[in-house]
C-alpha cells in the first residue's frame, strides 16, 4: 500500500493508541489543531483530550510531565514542534529520562517517545532547521532512531512506543511528503539494526534519514558510470549497528559517510572513528565524510541548498575514493 511518510507516522500513532490505552500524546497544539505538521489531526476527537494533551509553550515542562507519566505506567509520546526546541528539554531527557532506570537499578522504566521533526530543506531558517541528533545520540540511556522511508517510519515508531526505554525519534520534515510502499497489518522494525538497501563492490555509502534517499540517488548516477556502490541505512544512531557497517566496509574497502547535520562532532565523526578502529586493515583509502557546512542554516532557499549536502556531493566523494 502506497502511503506518505507523514501518514505512516500518523497510522502508527493511531494503531498504538487503539492497541494500548496507556499510550498518550503530549505537545503544543496537537489536539484541535493537529500539530504543526498535522500529524495528529483528528486525534483529540477520536481518542479524547484526556489522551491527546495540548501543552503550554514550555518544552522542559511538558517533557518533565511526560517523564513522570512514564514512571507511573503510561507510555507518553511527546511531539516537539521542531527538533531545534529539544535544547529546552535536555535536562529532562539527559539527566532524568535517560538515567532513572540505572539510578533505581531497573526498578523503574521510562517508556517515552519524543518525536523530533528535523532538518533543513524548507527555508525555515537557523532555529527551525537543525539536525539535533548530535546532542542526543551520545547520551547513555537514550535510544535515537531515524527512519528513511514510510515503511521504516511506521514500523520503527510502533517499536519505539512499545519499547521500555526512552526513544528519540528523528523525522525529516522533507520526507513527510514522500510516498512509499507500507506493509499492511501490524508490524515493527528493529530499533537497533542497520540495513543494506543497495549492494555494490566499488564503495560503501553509509547514511541515515533523508540522506539515504540522497545516497541512493548518488549510487544510481554512479552506476551509470560503472561504479556500483553499497548503501547502508543506519536506521539506529544509538545504539549503532557496527556489525552491518563493518561487513559492508570490509567488502568494498572504501567508505563515504553522509549526514545532513554539520560536519564537526556529528554522527559521521563517530561512525568514521569506529570504522577506523574496526576496519583499518581493510581500507584502501581514508574514509570520507559528507555533511553540512559548519554554519547556522540560512533562511534563503538558495543559500540553504548551497550549505546542505545532497546526491552530487556524495557522488563526488565516491569518485574521489575510486578514482
Amino acid at each position: 500500500m502506497q502511503t506518505f511518510f507523514s501518514h505512516a507516522i500518523r497510522d502508527a500513532l493511531a494503531e498504538e493508541m487503539e492497541r494500548d490505552s496507556r499510550v498518550i500524546m503530549i505537545g503544543e497544539d496537537i489536539a484541535e489543531y493537529g500539530g504543526a505538521f498535522k500529524i495528529t489531526h483528528g486525534f483529540a476527537e477520536r481518542f479524547g483530550q484526556e489522551r491527546v494533551r495540548n501543552t503550554p509553550i514550555s518544552e522542559g515542562g511538558f517533557t518533565g510531565v511526560a517523564v513522570g507519566a512514564a514512571l507511573t505506567g503510561l507510555r507518553p509520546v511527546v511531539e516537539m514542534m521542531f527538533a531545534d526546541f529539544v535544547t529546552l528539554a535536555l535536562d529532562q531527557l539527559v539527566n532524568h529520562a535517560a538515567k532513572f532506570a540505572y539510578m533505581y537499578n531497573g526498578q523503574v522504566t521510562v517508556p517515552l517517545v519524543m518525536r523530533l521533526p528535523s532538518g533543513a530543506g524548507r527555508g525555515y531558517g537557523p532555529t527551525h532547521s537543525q539536525s539535533m541528533e548530535r546532542y542526543l545520540y551520545n547520551t547513555p540511556g537514550l535510544r535515537v532512531v531515524a527512519p528513511s522511508d514510510p515503511a521504516e517510519a511506521k514500523g520503527m515508531l510502533k517499536a519505539a512506543i512499545r519499547c521500555d526505554e526512552p526513544v528519540c525519534f528523528i523525522e525529516s520534515k522533507v520526507l513527510y511528503g514522500r510516498r512509499g510502499e507500507v506493509p499492511e497489518g501490524d508490524y515493527t522494525v528493529p530499533l537497533d539494526q542497520a540495513r543494506v538497501v543497495r549492494k555494490g563492490e566499488a564503495a560503501t555509502i553509509v547514511a541515515y534519514s533523508r540522506m539515504v534517499e540522497e545516497a541512493l540517488r548518488a549510487a544510481e548516477a554512479l552506476a551509470g558510470r560503472g561504479v556500483e556502490c553499497t548503501v547502508v541505512d543506519l536506521r539506529s544512531l544509538a545504539p549503532l549497528d557496527m556489525a552491518t557497517v563493518a561487513a559492508a566496509v570490509t567488502a568494498t574497502q572504501r567508505v563515504v559517510v553522509a549526514e545532513e547535520g554539520s560536519l564537526t562532532g556529528g554522527v559521521g565523526a563517530e561512525v568514521v572513528a569506529r570504522i577506523v578502529e574496526q576496519c583499518f586493515d581493510y581500507l584502501e583509502a581514508p574514509p570520507v565524510r559528507v555533511a553540512a557546512a559548519d554554519t547556522p542554516i540560512p533562511a534563503s532557499p538558495t543559500l540553504e541548498r548551497a550549505m546542505t549536502p545532497g546526491a552530487q556531493q556524495i557522488a563526488e566523494a565516491v569518485v574521489s575514493l575510486v578514482g
